[in-house]
């Protein structure tokens, strides 16, 4: 049975473009398109599509408005993607609040967007290892102290390790391939840290343990911009 997607992105090039990548996979179907905030929300709750891929700025109502409507309604089973670019970190912020499943650039590389969508639909949560760094070089200067001996003791040496690597941003594919185990027991690793932590997301994960000092933090983010032939926003 075939993801169902909806896509919002007032630019009509870009969204036809993202259209045409997913219409690629036999697993996936999109079953809107629309360029504004409002409009993703009627057809949301019109729809009930698997995942919702909103751009953060468009008219009438940008992207985290929408997402906030669609992830507030009860009942909602529609998993939201918001795509961002170098200059709209202030958005993710506040999108990790609201329990967006994924983060993408605007960049990114088709197969990254196809595998976002299908991770978000399975429940799980993608974000674009640079928007986490960034995340993770925001917070890694604040004053939190270090990690409790106690709250770190809920861990097993499996769990401390898959946190560490969180902390650096890594992906599961390089998690597994760092501690020689597979994917999926990855997965189950990262779910019963962010249990034991009482964390929500991976994205929470790097943050608290760079915030708490498990990990050095991160070079400051790179200044570059997207070539003049990527689309800027």
């Amino acid at each position: 049975m075939s993801l169902r997607i909806l896509l919002a992105d007032d630019h009509a090039m870009f969204r036809s473009g993202l259209k045409a990548v997913l219409g690629t996979q036999d697993d996936l179907c999109c079953v809107a398109e629309v360029a504004d905030g409002q409009a993703a929300v009627e057809e949301t709750v019109r729809l009930s599509p698997d995942v919702a891929v909103l751009d953060v700025r468009m008219p009438r109502m940008d992207g985290l408005r929408a997402a906030e409507r669609i992830l507030g309604r009860p009942g909602n089973t529609t998993r939201i993607i918001v795509l961002t670019t170098y200059d709209d970190d202030s958005y993710v912020y506040r999108a990790l609040h609201m329990g967006a499943s994924g983060f993408l650039l605007k960049s990114a590389p088709p197969e990254e967007t196809i595998a976002a969508v299908r991770v978000a639909a399975r429940g799980d949560a993608l974000i674009d290892p640079s928007v986490t760094r960034r995340l993770i070089s925001r917070f890694a200067g604040s004053i939190a102290p270090p990690a409790s001996s106690t709250e770190l003791e809920r861990l097993t040496v499996r769990e401390y390790d898959v946190l560490l690597l969180l902390g650096r941003a890594h992906s599961n594919t390089e998690i597994a391939h760092r501690l020689g185990i597979g994917d999926e027991t990855v997965k189950t690793h990262v779910s019963r840290v962010l249990a034991k932590l009482g964390l929500r997301d991976r994205a929470q994960a790097a943050v608290y343990a760079a915030s708490h000092r498990l990990v050095p933090p991160p070079p400051p983010p790179s200044t570059a911009r997207p070539s003049p032939g990527r689309r800027r926003r």
